[in-house]
């Protein structure tokens, strides 16, 4: 039976055009534009702004298609802080940075100029990279493979980057990289079913300060709350944990959550809207076609936390599996959500409240 719900997750958008499985998508973090990545080797760009008619609506428009030149699946794509440049983490073991053309004197409205270029290729990499992700500041790049590393890049000025480490403390394929909100704390999630959290050591190079273990499957993304103090993964077990920060260098494992029939692939942590005293919203995803979304609070004067599932929608991209989540962090939107699935669609979601009886 089938619980009511606080709110509901209304279908904003479909943005169809990818002609193989779309495994990713990203929100540019200072304009109004959403990526998106595909075994069709092509990145998509979308732009998006509330209706004139109808501010409650929002429409997305196709901007244009980068084609990448990778030679196999887009796995993954990540934007700087300062939107300005994306990154491509490709199955063909590379990197691609991508940064737009500086419109010249030629053409008749600069703003409309949407030519990207890859201006750096980043090899390295022996095998599938399969998540790649800019630190708080811009100022490093973090991007792992199915080869069991990851790898640690220093961004430089006119698309330079120089590696300051290959971390190879997994034992299986790396899924997932991910970078503390404010901090240079970098956690990656692997086959070997751990995450590892890593800092630089301003002697020596980077290294890993702790293991966090518990999941009894494949650990396949991570998020962090806004505020830095907690960090959550999701598994092939059906379970998501989190794990709250008791020291400077110590993560324990306080909560967990289950909601999903099957492997959940993404998860990501937003703000939300309404009461501040929450962690915010946690939506997750995966190989169930269900889309779940949590408030996380805490427990005043006790060190856990506790989650309500706030709306949920099945099916969300028919009968496909659903590989990526992802939360609008730009102001104003932060009640949108956009999902890639199987079915080479993206469609994004609104969090709305449920004021019909069912």
């Amino acid at each position: 039976m089938e619980v009511d719900l606080e709110f509901d997750l209304q279908l904003v958008a479909e943005l169809s055009g990818h002609d193989e499985r779309a495994w990713q998508v990203a929100w540019n973090p200072t304009k109004p534009l959403l990526a998106s990545c595909s075994a069709d080797k092509t990145v998509r760009l979308y732009s998006y702004h509330n209706d004139g008619q109808d501010p409650s609506k929002i429409v997305f428009s196709h901007v244009t298609t980068i084609p990448t030149g990778h030679s196999k699946t887009v796995r993954s794509i990540a934007w700087a802080p300062s939107g300005k440049t994306l990154a491509t983490g490709s199955f063909d073991s590379n990197v691609g940075i991508w940064e737009r053309r500086e419109p010249s004197d030629d053409d008749e409205d600069p703003s409309e100029s949407e030519d990207w270029e890859c201006v750096t290729l980043l090899e390295g990499h022996e095998t599938e990279c399969k998540s790649v992700a800019y630190s708080a500041t811009g100022t490093l790049l973090a991007s792992c493979s199915r080869d069991k590393t990851v790898w640690v890049w220093e961004v430089q000025p006119d698309a330079d980057f120089e590696c300051m480490g290959v971390l190879m403390e997994h034992s299986q394929d790396v899924k997932c990289v991910a970078w503390h909100p404010t901090e240079e704390i970098l956690a990656s999630a692997s086959y070997d079913d751990t995450i590892k959290l890593y800092v630089d050591d301003p002697s020596e190079d980077w290294y890993c300060f702790a293991t966090l273990s518990g999941h009894q499957g494949t650990v396949w993304s991570l998020a962090w709350a806004p505020r830095g103090d907690y960090l959550a993964s999701s598994s092939d077990d059906l379970t998501i944990r989190i794990w709250k920060r008791t020291a400077q260098h110590t993560w324990q494992f306080v909560h967990q959550l289950k909601g999903h029939d099957r492997t959940i692939y993404s998860i990501t942590w937003g703000t939300g809207k309404g009461a501040q005293d929450n962690l915010g919203w946690l939506a997750s995803t995966g190989r169930d076609g269900k889309i779940n979304v949590w408030e996380i609070s805490e427990v005043p004067g006790k060190p856990t936390l506790t989650s309500r599932l706030l709306a949920s929608v099945s099916s969300a991209h028919d009968i496909h599996d659903v590989n990526s989540v992802q939360w609008c962090p730009r102001p104003g939107f932060d009640d949108l959500i956009s999902t890639a699935g199987d079915d080479g669609s993206i469609r994004t979601w609104k969090v709305v409240a449920n004021s019909i009886p069912k």
